[in-house]
């Protein structure tokens, strides 16, 4: 199988001790290609620097909602400049999280609408963020649709109306380890067989969300662990994996516009 990681954090510091063994590990369970997805400034810096270096990875550039209120046109600026490197192959992860709220509402939706903005100017492809924003994320994106980019909604755990919704939007819906978690999971596996085959990705989020059975032994997530929840969301919609992870990776591809014939 060619096994696609759609959202990873590879920069993160926790990598750097056993950064190699991370990638044969992953190289083992047939993750072939990852993206490592920026959420402020710095992390895009390292981000494209980890892409660069190494042919099965790919960058992201953006700022997470929960950075939002440090955010200045001076990023914006920067991380402009540093999308035209090749390797950065979408916009994110950007978004609205009213959750934990570590930057004010109007900070959140400010800086959203104009990486919007942004990113339809660059034509990249858009990672989104959404948590508890009852419904205003879906706002903002109906009042900016424009000629947005394709995009994918990250991390998905929303209801079935938002679902819905996104769908009809021609969002694509990133799958996590969560899928795979008992209680926690219920809700998404059942949510999962109406998703269109090619509107699915499948995702880590490393070092977060490690799935089972990993999670019972390893608190950190890592690529390799995606193998995990491609079986999963197999297994919950009746589809062989080999098949499945085929249409997982042309979709990844197509969104992100890295074609996929090869795996680096």
């Amino acid at each position: 199988m060619k096994i696609f990681d759609s959202h990873c954090h590879l920069d993160d510091r926790t990598f750097e001790p056993d950064f190699q063994d991370v990638m044969n590990r992953a190289a083992a369970a047939e993750v072939c290609r990852m993206l490592v997805v920026g959420t402020d400034r710095n992390t895009s810096d390292r981000a494209v620097v980890l892409a660069k270096r190494h042919s099965n990875l790919f960058a992201s550039v953006g700022v997470h909602p929960h950075d939002a209120q440090s955010c200045t046109e001076a990023v914006m600026t920067h991380l402009t400049a540093l999308a035209s490197d090749p390797r950065v192959v979408a916009w994110g992860e950007i978004g609205l999280d009213f959750n934990r709220m570590y930057s004010p509402r109007k900070d959140q939706e400010q800086w959203l609408i104009r990486q919007l903005e942004i990113a339809e100017t660059l034509g990249l492809a858009l990672i989104f963020h959404e948590r508890d924003s009852q419904g205003r994320l879906l706002e903002i994106l109906k009042a900016t649709a424009g000629n947005r980019p394709p995009a994918v909604v990250h991390c998905f755990s929303g209801t079935n109306a938002e679902l819905d919704r996104y769908l009809e939007m021609g969002l694509y819906i990133g799958i996590t380890g969560i899928v795979t978690i008992g209680k926690r999971g219920k809700p998404l596996r059942q949510m999962i067989p109406s998703i269109p085959a090619d509107r699915l990705l499948i995702e880590t989020d490393a070092p977060y969300l490690t799935p089972t059975p990993q999670r019972n032994k390893f608190r950190r997530n890592e690529p390799a662990f995606v193998r995990e929840v491609l079986l999963k969301v197999a297994t919950v919609r009746k589809e062989d994996p080999k098949v499945l992870a085929e249409q997982i990776w042309n979709n990844t591809c197509r969104l992100f516009r890295i074609d996929p014939s090869t795996t680096s």
